[in-house]
């Protein structure tokens, strides 16, 4: 698998039915590795370990309805009262993070409403902070730590 811009980790990974298969600690099993998924468990465990994330607030392949269509969200991030903070999209590594990515991220917040979006591609990253109030959004410098996300800055 390729060289992330993420901290390295030691993942668990094993072949389940021929298949190299990458252990997901969030969804507490084991998925078939692929280019998107090498990107998620990098970033996941960025978010946890360098950014404060709680593990129990992180949900995977979360799933949507919109426009009477089932959708999932990579990754969700939640408060402490299981309220959405933030979308996650990934792409594999050689997927550019263009205007079209990110508006697949913006449909999926016609549902969920965050004040938080976020893609990777495990090269570049992207965070976006919406502002309800003010009707307006903000592209980050870097992601916030998770009491950021949170609204817990002291």
């Amino acid at each position: 698998m390729p060289t992330l811009l993420l901290p390295d980790f030691s993942p668990k990974i094993k072949e389940i039915n021929g298949r190299p298969s990458i252990f997901d600690p969030v969804r507490q099993k084991y998925v078939a590795i692929t280019p998107e998924e090498w990107v998620r468990q990098h970033f996941v465990n960025y978010l946890i370990a360098f950014k404060g994330y709680p593990q129990a607030l992180l949900g995977n392949e979360i799933k949507i309805r919109l426009n009477n269509t089932e959708k999932r969200c990579d990754t969700v991030v939640y408060n402490p009262y299981l309220e959405p903070l933030a979308i996650v999209e990934y792409k594999a590594p050689q997927v550019e993070l263009t205007p079209k990515v990110f508006r697949q991220i913006a449909r999926y917040n016609m549902v969920l409403h965050v004040p938080y979006l976020i893609l990777s591609n495990g090269l570049r990253h992207i965070c976006c902070r919406i502002d309800y109030e003010e009707g307006s959004y903000q592209f980050l410098e870097e992601i916030p730590d998770y009491d950021t996300l949170a609204g817990r800055e002291s």
